[in-house]
C-alpha cells in the first residue's frame, strides 16, 4: 500500500473523505486500472487539494524514460529519437516510445499508463499535458520536460526549444538578399508555437526589407510531404507566381519539389526552396535543399538530460533552454530569373 507520501492529509483521510478504502487510493497513486471513473477523479481531486507528492524514493522509479511525440511517421522523429537515446543508453535506462496519434494533448488512458509504469522521466514533443494531468504525474514524483512545445506549457513547465522565429528570419532574408521580393510560405499548422514563429520571422524579414507581407502567399500546411505538395500547386499556379518559397520544414520543401517537376519548373533556375530543419535527406534531394538546420538531436539530448537531473532531485538553473538555428546555404536557392 503506498503510504510514503507527503500533503495535509494521510491516505486513510483522503479515503475516509471520498468515501472509498486507503487501498483504491493507493490503486489510483499507482496508476492501476481496476477503479471506477468516478471514483478515480474523485480521489484525484482530494489528492490535488491535498497537495500530495511522494516522497522521493518512497517507490522505486522504473529504468525507464518515455518518449512521447505526437506523431512517429517521419525522419523528423527518428532524429530525436537519436538524441534520447544516446543519452539514455549511457545512463543505463531503457526507451519507452508512445504517441498521441497526432492529437496535441495526450488522452487520460495514456497517462493511467505512466502512472503504473512510474518511469525515471517523461520526455513530451510536440505535444503537452493539461493541468491536472501535469499535477497526477508531480504528485507521483514523475518529472517531466517538453521539447519544441506545440503551446504555451506555463512558466513552471521544463521546456527545450529552437530559435523558432530566427529561423523564418534568417531563411526569409537569404530569399530576400538572393533579389527575390514575391516570396511565399507554406507554414506549419497554426495551433504550433513552432510554426507561428517561424511565419512570424519570416514577416519580419520582409517588413525589414520594405516588402509588403501579402497574405494571398501565405499556405498552412500539416508539415507533411502531401501538404507541401497541395499548397505548392496552389502558389505555383497564380498568374504572378512566387519566385521563391520557404517552407515550414524539409518534408514540406520536398513536396513543393515534387509540385514544381509536375509544372515543369526547374530548382533554382525558375524556383528558390528553403526548408526547415535539415533533415539528413536534405543534402542528398536534387538540388540540394538548402534549409535552416534545427539541431534535433542536441534538443532531445538536452531534454533528456534535464528529466534525468529533475529525477536526481537537481532543479536546473533554468526551465526554458532554447538551441541556436542555423541557415544552411545548398543549391536549391538562386537569384530569381529575369
Amino acid at each position: 500500500m503506498e503510504a510514503a507520501v507527503t500533503g495535509t492529509a494521510t491516505l486513510a483521510e483522503i479515503a475516509r473523505e471520498a468515501g472509498v478504502s486507503a487501498p483504491t487510493v493507493s490503486k489510483v497513486l499507482n496508476g492501476r486500472a481496476d477503479v471506477a471513473p468516478a471514483t478515480r477523479e474523485r480521489v484525484e481531486e482530494l489528492l490535488r487539494r491535498h497537495g500530495y507528492r511522494r516522497r522521493r524514493g518512497a517507490a522505486q522509479a522504473a529504468p525507464l524514460l518515455e518518449l512521447v511525440f505526437h506523431e512517429l511517421e517521419s525522419a523528423w522523429a527518428m532524429e530525436v529519437i537519436r538524441g534520447v537515446e544516446n543519452v539514455v543508453r549511457a545512463e543505463g535506462l531503457s526507451l519507452v516510445l508512445s504517441e498521441s496519434a497526432g492529437h496535441l494533448s495526450l488522452g487520460q488512458s495514456w497517462v493511467d499508463g505512466v502512472l503504473a509504469r512510474r518511469p525515471t522521466g517523461v520526455v513530451l514533443v510536440l505535444s503537452g499535458l493539461d493541468r491536472a494531468q501535469q499535477e497526477q504525474l508531480i504528485s507521483r514524483d514523475i518529472p517531466f520536460v517538453v521539447m519544441d512545445p506545440a503551446g504555451d506549457p506555463g512558466q513552471e513547465v521544463p521546456a527545450v526549444g529552437a530559435t523558432n522565429w530566427h529561423g523564418g528570419l534568417a531563411a526569409t532574408r537569404h530569399l530576400l538578399e538572393l533579389g527575390h521580393r514575391r516570396i511565399a510560405v507554406i507554414a506549419g499548422p497554426g495551433r504550433m508555437m513552432c510554426s507561428r514563429a517561424r511565419v512570424d520571422g519570416y514577416r519580419a524579414a520582409l517588413e525589414t526589407a520594405g516588402v509588403p507581407f501579402d497574405p494571398a502567399l501565405v499556405r498552412e500546411g500539416d508539415f507533411h510531404h502531401e501538404a507541401g505538395y497541395a499548397a505548392g500547386l496552389e502558389l505555383l499556379r497564380m498568374p504572378d507566381r512566387p519566385t521563391a518559397v520557404f517552407t515550414g520544414n524539409d518534408l514540406q520543401a520536398l513536396g513543393l519539389y515534387e509540385a514544381a517537376r509536375e509544372l515543369g519548373l526547374r530548382i533554382p533556375e525558375q524556383l528558390s526552396v528553403v526548408g526547415f530543419d535539415d533533415l539528413p535527406l536534405a543534402r542528398w534531394v536534387g538540388p540540394p535543399l538548402t534549409t535552416v538546420r534545427q539541431p534535433l538531436t542536441e534538443m532531445a539530448e538536452v531534454a533528456t538530460r534535464m528529466v534525468l537531473d529533475l529525477a536526481r532531485g537537481n532543479r536546473p538553473g533554468t526551465l526554458r533552454v532554447e538551441l541556436s538555428t542555423t541557415l544552411v546555404e545548398r543549391d536549391s536557392t538562386a537569384p530569381p530569373a529575369a
